[in-house]
């Protein structure tokens, strides 16, 4: 609908046809400091006797920073005015192509129509609509003067999108003034549900610094097991363009309290991260007892680190850390968020990694400080530090300049890596302790590889190597036999100093690929195709448990009379090490491995682009060993074996793994010098694994993956607090709702067997979850397991999430497990109101 008042006029001049984009300059001589450029996609008709230009179907003004898009344009060039509406579609009378306006950095805004003089920047707007921090304003008018200040009249802040919002959430606002610093308005009023509440103000200031500042950061109030409580009271600075710091307090009415300390820096193109220091002191038991005069104290520190990879190219660094006590989850309910997955936290971990490639690519240097900690056991385990200096591989007899083949000298390959730690292993009460330092193990390895790999034959591969290794450290252990009243006791001492240790083996070897293929005429299966990969090998390595290496010894005050028993008494100097001792016994052998492959080529029936298609049937089916003809004993070792397949269509996949020895056990279980085969069976089966897992709608992890990298992109716009929200949220596989999906399933599941001796031992796992909608605004989710040593359910959780549009409203349960649990949350989706919201929970620490 063309609102073309110009009808007669023989001046009008139509521009172009429909579909055509056209682009015209405004004329010179207007006293404007830049042209005018406009654009319509429909039609542009030109008044040349009022200088007014008209423009249909997707048109665009643009004057230095200032661009305007609508359906309908009026460009008066004699009075540098503008105005734009939008237009009626004829077809389903809806009033669409609205202008939208935007200035310079300042947010776009939506309008039913505007006038605007792009001379003097003055402009006035109807029907406005825009974004502001996370929430929507809308305004019945919007006037703009040319310092930059807005009026607007009859506004209402929501929550909601919609041209109608639904006001589950509303200020209403008669009249304010929008500067560059700040926001003046007139009486304004809460409504919710459309409802005008009894709660409002008669005027308002709110600043709009253009740096960071500090300010309050409000609590919030209720009750646990702990008593009243007031929680995450703090401050909020901004301490410069890099960092900001949140600091925070928890009160309870018993004596327990909780302090935190979040500090977030950022450099643009650099690095950014996010550091948090949390301490707790918890009262438990009745007042007057011993457990509530001394309380427990509990810390927590994380860090988080990354590093942009063009920041500095050939330089890495990142941080992940999670330390502290082991019973700060425990004792303060996850920090006050109750999160299931923290109170049944067992492990905590962390890592400061640092890589440098230097001397042209040449050598790689990497570090890292490690952290395990055991919360069940109590045990920690530190690497400060681990480091790792590897060398690309060369080929020191090749010419640069060769013309051709390389001859057998030149394939000759060197390498070169060395690593090294200082690692301990102890418990959270010992770890602080002085002599606690005296029992860190440190070593150095050094590992030189040189190999060969050749065509023989035209159908083999031979491949030779030679790997020295070595190893430094600076400890060492003797072992002896102390005179005690019973008879005789095993005594450690361990020996500080300098020790050097090597070894070395030489391996050769040939392998090859073997093809069988069988050919179906008919039915939909057309062939199959067997393909196998069999190897042997030669490999030699001399005795390093004999004496003239030195790296083992005999217990003094021996007095074993017989081989077997000095045997029994001998032990490795080295014992106990971060890289071992060499092994024990003179290898002159030989190693076999065969590898297996199956598919199927079957007639297609789903792509008539297709005649066939392959289908794996058996991806891998390995076994190896070896046979050590040096061996007094045992010469054959046990056989490996290993397999992985899918089925239907690759959702679901299954590995397997095991172990089948050949020899024979007498009545006790010990294992004999004596072959399975001979009772007639090939061997026994020592142990087995299997693990299999499945998803029935992998566009469910496409759309959680896409979820966690726009939460990735967005972090560094948020508060601390915000974004260790969103790290939680990221952690949780229910936390990301997605109604376009109807239905997910997927499961894992896996199994262990093994048997020492006569004695065998079974475990399995298995856990599922899944989701699906109800109706298109209500999604049902669930988590589960079934645990076989105790023949009961694992934790489950069941939650009912209902889009409300600007709002979501969400309950969780957990019916089963220590930490039973349900809550209700009605929270507004806007990010900058995620502290407006009510919940309802029970649980372990929460009884209200």
């Amino acid at each position: 609908m063309r609102p073309d008042n110009a009808k007669g006029d023989t001046t009008l001049r139509r521009d172009s046809t429909k579909l055509d984009t056209v682009t015209k300059k405004s004329i010179s001589g207007t006293g404007l400091e830049s042209e005018v450029t406009y654009s319509a996609e429909d039609s542009i008709i030109s008044d040349r006797v009022n200088n007014i230009v008209k423009m249909y179907g997707r048109a665009r003004v643009k004057y230095q920073d200032m661009e305007l898009d609508a359906d309908y344009i009026q460009y008066d060039q004699k009075n540098n005015t503008l105005f734009a509406k939008g237009l009626i579609n004829p077809k389903t009378q809806r009033y669409t192509g609205r202008p939208l306006f935007k200035q310079g950095a300042e947010q776009p805004i939506t309008t039913d129509s505007l006038f605007y003089n792009y001379k003097s920047k003055k402009g006035k707007s109807y029907g406005v609509y825009t974004e502001a921090e996370g929430g929507y304003l809308q305004a019945q008018q919007f006037k703009k003067n040319e310092w930059g200040e807005g009026n607007f009249a009859h506004g209402v802040y929501s929550t909601c999108n919609l041209p109608y919002p639904h006001n589950h959430f509303g200020i209403n606002i008669t009249r304010g003034i929008v500067t560059e610093k700040q926001i003046i308005t007139g009486p304004s009023y809460l409504e919710i549900e459309g409802v005008p509440l009894p709660l409002g103000i008669p005027f308002g200031f709110f600043p709009k610094p253009n740096k960071r500042s500090g300010g309050l950061l409000f609590p919030t109030f209720g009750e646990d097991i702990r008593g009243f409580f007031m929680r995450d009271l703090g401050y909020y600075i901004g301490l410069n363009d890099y960092w900001d710091l949140a600091t925070r307090g928890t009160l309870y009415s018993k004596g327990s309290y909780e302090i935190s300390s979040a500090a977030r820096y950022r450099k643009n193109y650099k690095y950014d991260g996010s550091v948090n220091l949390r301490f707790a002191s918890t009262k438990t038991g009745v007042e007057g007892t011993e457990a509530f005069k001394h309380p427990n104290k509990d810390f927590n520190i994380t860090w988080s680190h990354s590093q942009n990879p063009l920041a500095n190219p050939g330089t890495t660094f990142s941080a992940s850390v999670n330390a502290g006590t082991g019973s700060y989850f425990r004792n303060t309910g996850a920090a006050g968020s109750y999160n299931p997955e923290q109170l049944a936290r067992n492990t905590l971990t962390s890592s400061i990694s640092y890589g440098k490639v230097f001397a042209d690519g040449l050598f790689n240097f990497t570090s890292s400080l490690r952290h395990n900690q055991d919360i069940e056991r109590g045990t920690v385990s530190l690497q400060l530090p681990d480091f790792n200096l590897g060398m690309t591989t060369l080929n020191p007899f090749d010419s640069k300049n060769r013309a051709g083949e390389q001859k057998w000298y030149q394939r000759i390959s060197l390498g070169y890596t060395m690593q090294g730690s200082n690692s301990i292993n102890t418990t959270e009460s010992e770890l602080f302790k002085r002599e606690t330092l005296s029992k860190f193990q440190n070593g150095i390895r050094h590992d030189i590889p040189i190999s060969m790999s050749l065509n023989v034959a035209k159908f083999f591969q031979f491949n030779t190597s030679v790997n020295y290794s070595e190893k430094w450290y600076l400890q060492t252990i003797r072992q002896r036999l102390a005179n005690v009243p019973n008879g005789f006791e095993k005594v450690t001492d361990t020996v500080q100093g300098f020790s050097r240790v090597y070894d070395y083996n030489i391996n050769s070897g040939f392998s090859t690929k073997v093809y069988g293929k069988v050919n179906f005429k008919k039915g939909n299966l057309m062939a199959l195709r067997h393909v196998m990969t069999p190897s042997v090998s030669a490999n030699y390595q001399p005795d390093f448990g004999s004496n003239r290496f030195g790296y083992f010894r005999d217990l003094q005050n021996d007095t074993a009379s017989t081989r077997e028993g000095r045997d029994r008494n001998r032990y490795s100097i080295y014992s106990g090490s971060l890289y071992g001792a060499p092994s024990v016994g003179k290898v002159a052998g030989i190693g076999f491995s065969l590898d297996n492959n199956i598919e199927a080529k079957v007639r297609s029936t789903a792509d008539s682009t297709k005649s066939s298609v392959i289908v794996p049937i058996l991806q891998s089916l390995s076994f190896s060993g070896s046979y050590n003809f040096a061996a007094e004993h045992f010469k054959l070792s046990t056989i490996g074996f290993s397999g992985r397949t899918a089925f239907f269509k690759q959702k679901i996949a299954l590995n397997f793994y095991g172990t089948l020895d050949p020899y024979q056990i007498d009545e006790k279980g010990d294992r004999i010098d004596k072959f399975t085969i001979s009772n007639g069976s090939l061997a026994r089966l020592t142990s087995f694994g299997m693990s299999t897992d499945f998803s029935l709608n992998s566009t469910a992890f496409k759309n959680r993956n896409e979820n966690l990298n726009q939460i990735d992109a967005g972090k560094q716009n948020l508060t601390p607090q915000q974004q260790q929200e969103l790290n939680a949220i990221s952690r949780d596989p229910n936390a990301f709702v997605d109604f376009n999906i109807p239905w997910n399933i997927t499961a894992a599941y896996s199994f262990n067997y093994s048997k020492s001796g006569r004695t065998s031992n079974v475990s399995n796992t298995l856990n599922f979850s899944g989701d699906f909608n109800v109706t298109p605004k209500w999604k049902v989710q669930y988590t589960s397991g079934y645990d076989f040593d105790r023949n009961d359910l694992s934790m489950t959780t069941f939650s009912i999430y209902r889009d409300l549009h600007c709002w979501d409203l969400s309950f969780r349960w957990s019916p089963i497990g220590t930490y039973k649990f349900y809550t209700v949350d009605l929270r507004v989706k806007a990010s900058i109101l995620q502290d407006l919201k009510l919940s309802k929970r029970r649980d372990f620490y929460n009884n209200f």
